[in-house]
């Protein structure tokens, strides 16, 4: 099927919505549309789409779509502080127990057995990751203090420093590619099971990714779904409702136990609270919310 739909002026797109019959004032919205690419609202418009898609359900108003859209800004930016904490922490951990089961700080580039879950393809791509990685961050002062002083004898960074540049994509197949004992003793540190903790790392770099990217988040259906924990081992994670793993609020739950072990000082939980309580109209059902939440031992 050709694609036929000519480019509209902000104005043409105005109007496009008042006769799809979204209500609102006229000059708002086009000083909103000018900012704001009309098909990226468009995400935020189409909860409030009639069963046939082709007009907007009674009453609906640009201004409450524009909240929806001003609460995902703050939403991406909260969840964003949150993945930061844990990043930095499993950055810290990998480098800690790789250099000291291995004891060798160059062990993960200069040993492939350290790294024992990695094919040799795989392994390849992780090193090249890591030092192109390396050679964008040369002028960072750590980096080339130790390559003047250090470059003739190594190629590579020591872990410690290595870590502090990877991006998380790398940071997680490092993780996946580390040995048991190392992924056991990273993961216990969240008081997880390993095999849980990297579904948890390999979502985080998902959702990283489309905040990065500024990209709709707060009614997202999620791609790559983390494990949920069992019953019997964490009956929190059950109680009084399984925590959802298809929407972001499991992936908020997910920030607040980690956070828990590893930044109990945080008030990030109150500031979801406080994000909720700013934009009441926002509909969190939407994210995967249960009706009862708060309710639940892992938000209290």
């Amino acid at each position: 099927m050709k694609y036929d739909k000519p480019p509209l002026t902000f104005d043409e797109q105005v109007q496009h919505l008042i006769d799809l019959g979204l209500q609102g004032d006229r000059a708002v919205m086009l000083e909103r549309l000018a900012s704001v690419n009309y098909y990226r609202l468009s995400g935020y418009l189409h909860p409030y789409r009639d069963a046939d898609n082709k007009t907007f359900l009674p009453g609906t108003d640009f201004d409450t779509v524009w909240k929806h859209y001003a609460f995902d800004r703050r939403l991406r930016l909260l969840v964003m502080d949150a993945i930061e904490r844990i990043e930095i922490a499993v950055r810290t951990q990998l480098a800690y127990h790789h250099s000291g089961i291995y004891k060798d700080p160059f062990a993960y580039a200069t040993l492939p057995i350290s790294l024992p879950s990695l094919k040799p393809t795989d392994y390849s791509d992780f090193l090249s990751r890591i030092r192109e990685e390396t050679e964008r961050c040369k002028k960072d002062l750590f980096v080339s203090h130790f390559q003047s002083k250090y470059g003739d004898e190594h190629k590579d960074l020591p872990i410690w420093m290595a870590v502090e540049i990877m991006s998380f994509g790398t940071m997680q197949l490092f993780f996946r590619g580390a040995s048991h004992q190392v992924k056991q003793r990273v993961a216990s540190h969240f008081n997880m099971p390993d095999r849980v903790f990297d579904s948890w790392l390999h979502t985080l770099s998902v959702i990283r990714n489309i905040c990065a990217h500024h990209g709709r988040l707060w009614n997202k259906e999620l791609g790559i779904k983390p494990y949920i924990p069992l019953q019997k081992d964490y009956p929190d994670w059950h109680t009084p409702y399984t925590v959802p793993n298809n929407r972001i609020f499991g992936v908020l739950t997910i920030c607040r136990y980690c956070l828990t072990r590893i930044a109990p000082q945080s008030r990030w939980p109150a500031h979801v609270t406080q994000l909720l309580n700013d934009f009441p109209a926002v509909l969190i059902a939407q994210m995967g919310f249960p009706a009862n939440w708060q309710n639940s031992p892992l938000w209290k």
